[in-house]
């Protein structure tokens, strides 16, 4: 929950290949307070069945910049590891992008709510609600 001086944050995954959420997906939220502050890693998570991550670390007072970094490589092996199970191989990598970092501002008092949109190719992301 946030208060009028930390902000906080959330986020979800959905495998926009398949149209469904991305479970078992690691996530790590680091946090810095100024542009040349250092990062500190306040500990991580991994998405549930409905690809949302519900117990991330609370932001600490100061916080100015967060980092979501999500392990995508580990989840698209063991996803193309299911599929080859019925049907040969089909390509060599089950990723281009083996993790994605999403770095954003934030301001206290507010929510943070990032979702990545993701593919074995390619990724979005936006401020959600």
């Amino acid at each position: 929950m946030s208060t009028d001086t930390t902000a906080s944050v959330s986020t979800h995954i959905l495998d926009t290949s398949i149209g469904r959420p991305a479970a078992a997906v690691a996530v790590t939220l680091a946090a810095r307070s100024g542009s040349d502050a250092p990062w500190v890693t306040l500990g991580g998570s991994a998405t549930d069945a409905d690809g949302r991550c519900k117990d991330l670390p609370a932001l600490p007072e100061g916080t100015t910049h967060v980092r979501l970094d999500f392990e995508t490589e580990a989840y698209f092996f063991n996803k193309q590891a299911e599929a080859q199970q019925d049907a040969p191989r089909v390509r060599d990598s089950g990723a281009f992008f083996p993790e994605v970092a999403i770095t954003f501002a934030v301001v206290p008092g507010e929510h943070f709510h990032v979702p990545l949109l993701l593919n074995p190719f390619g990724y979005s992301v936006y401020r959600g609600s």
